[in-house]
Formats: structure tokens, sequence, C-alpha cells
């Protein structure tokens, strides 16, 4: 084996391990989403999040890989490479196998997909939503991911977004706030004069579980995205990304200190995540300090974001996904044109690369909003998206899949069930 091929072997090993990690993720999103929603749904979340990566694992190879990397003439989708028909490394640009590439690539789609599933946590039909995650692995998001990752116009302007605060999250969040609004509260969440009531979730240990499945894959995320092993950059991004999480979690816990007069559990783990969103647009492009500076802004986004889209919109999102994933992941990628050490605005750059990437947040936002509205309409008219009031009252598990996922245990009622 001669240099070359080396160099070849570790990169898709990087890769594959890469993977793995990402893939790591989905667990880490399941248990704060169980965690932060009450125990009658348990069963109902962990099917949806199992069923995201299956479903997106076959409909990511079969079509969404050809629109996002496949070759195009018009910058907006690909029209080559589905079922990885004639795909090579030569022909995507890469050194590593095409193999480990789309499944570096399906994780991430996966991820996208999840997302939405918190922020409609509890009253959403099984069927409805399964139909949803086959769109949005399928065409949605790599649409997105063609104009940024394969080629496409944005990525022909300069758009910065090495791992995907907008392609993978702010896609899922504006998803989420589209299938939220349509969706409607859950019961009992507002009062009759529109304050929003606390729904705890049934185990904060499982949600803080999660969290941290997540923080760890996300160091496949960010430093995966090099596809390279041997670049040396991936210790760099790997403390980018850690120190945006880290500032991020004791900023949200010093506000909420002062603000509500007591350190918040949950807001503070929502605060790690909204920092790893954040900087997963400029981890490669942004020093340590700017990563700080990502994670410090990223906290104060997520805090109000929550407040606005709760007490101002009043939609019901159970776990906060709109606010760490559309609100944080459109900050810390136009945050990325002020704080990058190539072309930022802090750095001598002018408002060149920023205002390319306020374009790539708005535009990314309009494309998915728009789709996201339209597919969960079109679900509503047609099949239905929500569960009837009987059911939601007594929860998911038992009206959607005949199970209890805490068998065992006397389950309380919950706030919503004395309405």
């Amino acid at each position: 084996m001669n240099i070359d091929e080396l160099k070849i072997a570790i990169d898709t090993i990087w890769v594959l391990v890469a993977a793995f990690l990402v893939f790591f993720m989905q667990a880490g999103f399941a248990m704060v989403e169980t965690g932060f929603t009450r125990a009658k749904n348990a069963g109902n979340i962990i099917m949806k999040n199992t069923m995201d990566f299956a479903v997106g694992s076959i409909m990511y190879w079969a079509v969404g890989f050809g629109l996002m990397f496949g070759a195009s003439s018009n910058f907006l989708f690909g029209s080559t490479g589905f079922f990885l028909a004639e795909v090579t490394s030569e022909s995507l640009g890469i050194t590593v196998s095409p193999y480990a590439f789309l499944l570096f690539q399906t994780v991430f789609a996966a991820t996208a997909a999840t997302i939405v599933s918190g922020a409609m946590a509890e009253r959403t039909r099984f069927s409805a939503y399964l139909v949803y995650s086959v769109v949005i692995s399928a065409f949605i998001y790599p649409v997105v991911g063609h104009w940024v990752w394969g080629g496409g116009w944005l990525s022909e302007k300069g758009f910065v977004d090495f791992a995907g605060s907008s392609v993978v999250h702010s896609v899922g969040g504006w998803a989420a706030l589209a299938g939220a609004f349509l969706l409607g509260p859950r019961i009992g969440k507002f009062d009759a004069d529109g304050k929003p009531r606390a729904i705890p979730g049934h185990s904060l240990t499982l949600g803080a579980l999660g969290v941290f499945i997540l923080w760890f894959g996300w160091f496949g995320f960010n430093p995966g995205s090099t596809l390279s092993g041997t670049d040396f950059s991936i210790g760099r991004i790997a403390v980018t990304t850690n120190l945006a999480a880290a500032t991020a979690a004791v900023a949200v816990m010093c506000i909420t200190w002062v603000r509500y007069g007591r350190p918040d559990v949950s807001m503070t783990l929502n605060g790690v995540l909204g920092g790893l969103v954040a900087i997963t647009a400029g981890c490669a492009a942004v020093t340590p300090l700017g990563a700080v500076c990502i994670g410090l802004i990223a906290s104060m986004v997520l805090i109000y974001g929550i407040e606005f889209i709760e007490r101002t919109l009043r939609i019901d999102d159970p776990v906060g996904a709109i606010a760490v994933h559309g609100l944080c992941g459109a900050t810390g990628t136009i945050l990325a044109g002020v704080f990058s050490t190539e072309g930022g605005l802090l750095y001598g750059g002018g408002i060149n690369l920023l205002s390319v990437q306020i374009l790539g947040v708005a535009s990314i936002a309009f494309w998915t909003l728009s789709t996201s509205f339209l597919l969960f309409f079109l679900i509503k008219a047609i099949i239905g998206l929500r569960v009837s009031s009987e059911d939601e009252l007594e929860g998911l598990d038992r009206h959607e899949h005949f199970v209890d996922a805490y068998g065992d245990f006397m389950l309380k009622p919950s706030i919503s069930t004395k309405e």
C-alpha cells in the first residue's frame, strides 16, 4: 500500500467512524424527546425516532442522495445518482468510498427529519408523521443540501455552512415550526386567556442523557465533515464545537438564574444543544474565542426565542426544537459571516460574506417553511394530522401502538387531563 492508498484508507475509516457517532445521535434525540414529554407517549416518541432513520435511510438512498449530490445544470437539484447508480468517488469529487460518503450523508438526513418529532410530540398521528418523514428525507432536505454542498447556487456564492447549522438544523427547525403551527397546541397547554402552562416531561434524567449523547455525537458531526482523518483541522473543529456548547450552557444557566430566580435545568440542557447547533456552520472557520462569542449569543437567542414562540406566537413546542434548531441554526449561520477568519466582518472581509449568509438563511427558511406548510396542510386534509382528543388525553402509546412504555408503573394523571 502506497502513501496515497493509505491516506484514502484513513479518510474512509474516519468518515465511517464519524457516521457511526452521528448515527448514535438518533438515540440522543430519542432520549431528549422522550424525557421532555409525558410517559404516556414515550413509546410513540421512540417509534417515530426509529422510523425516521429506517424510512429516511431507504428514501435518501433511493432519491435524496441523487437530488443532493447528482449532476446538475440548474444549480437547484441533482438529476443523477439515484439508488447510488454510477456514483464514484471521482464523480463526487471526494477521495473516500462513495458507500462511506452515502452513510455519512444518510445520518445527516435522518437528523434533519427527527428534529420535527419533538415539536409535534404528543398529538400527531403516527401515519401522518411517516408521510412527512418520507418527503423530508427524499425531497425537502436534499434540495437545500444541493444548494450548499452539492454545487448549487448558494455554494457558487460562497455560502458558509460547514456542517449544517442551516442545511440540517434550520431545515428541521423550520419544518417543525410549520408542523406545530398547523397541528395546534396540546390540550391544556394554554389557559382561557392564552397564557401558557408548563407541562413537565416525565424524566429529566432521560433528557440529560440524551443531551450528553448528542454532545458526544457532535464530535462526529462537525469534525467528520472534513471527510478526512488526515486533516489536522479536526482538532480545532472539535475545540470550537465544545467551547460553543459549554459557553451556551453556562450562559443559559446564569441568565435563567437571574431571570427566573433559579438555574433552570431543562433550559440549560437545551442551551448545550443551542450552542452546538449555532457553531456547526462556522466550526471550521472561527477561532476558539469566536466560538465562545457564538455560544454566548446562541444562549440569548434560545431563551428569548422559546419565550417568543410560546408566549407571543402561542405555538406549543414540547422540547424547544424550533428555537434550538431553527433560530439557533439561523443565528449561527449568520454569525459565521461575522466571526469567520476568512472574509468575516470582524476580520476585514466587509459585508460580502455576511450578506451571502443572510441571503442563504432567508432562502432556506422560505423553501422549508413553504414546502413543509404545504406538505402538512395536504396531510391534514387527506389523512388527518392530529389524533382525537380522547386519544391525546389517554396517551398515544395505547391508542397508536397498543402498548404501555412503563407497564409496571402507575402513571399519574397529567396536568392536561384535569381540563
